[in-house]
């Protein structure tokens, strides 16, 4: 059977360097930021890492999204569908990182797929 482990949680926050300082001098995280994405990444000492969102539309404040690992994210995605969730993001891919989804389970929580690029040597 296929291993399905959490690999990223995204936090939405209305200002980024706030938020990336305030849980870094909270739990000790490595923030890191990407203005050029408007994104910015948390790295803690043990456990999946994660990234702060910019709150919007697709990100609501008060939003937490947990990324599931999958080898197959059309698969996972179909499979969510035909149990009654809605695909919401389609398979897309990260430039030189990997591959996420979104979907939303039949209450309406939100969901990510992700699955890493091979980096080659």
């Amino acid at each position: 059977m296929a291993s399905y482990p959490i690999v990223h949680v995204e936090i939405s926050a209305n200002d980024l360097e706030s938020a990336g300082k305030y849980y870094a001098d909270l739990f000790g995280w490595k923030v890191q930021h990407i203005p050029e994405m408007n994104y910015a990444t948390f790295e803690p000492q043990e456990g999946p890492a994660g990234g702060f969102n910019p709150v919007g539309d697709s990100n609501p404040a008060g939003n937490v999204l947990v990324y599931v690992g999958t080898d197959d994210i059309e698969g996972t995605l179909a499979r969510a569908e035909s149990l009654g969730g809605k695909i919401l993001v389609p398979k897309m891919e990260i430039p030189q990182t990997g591959w996420f989804g979104i979907f939303s389970d039949p209450t309406g929580n939100q969901i990510g797929l992700y699955t890493a690029m091979e980096r080659q040597a």
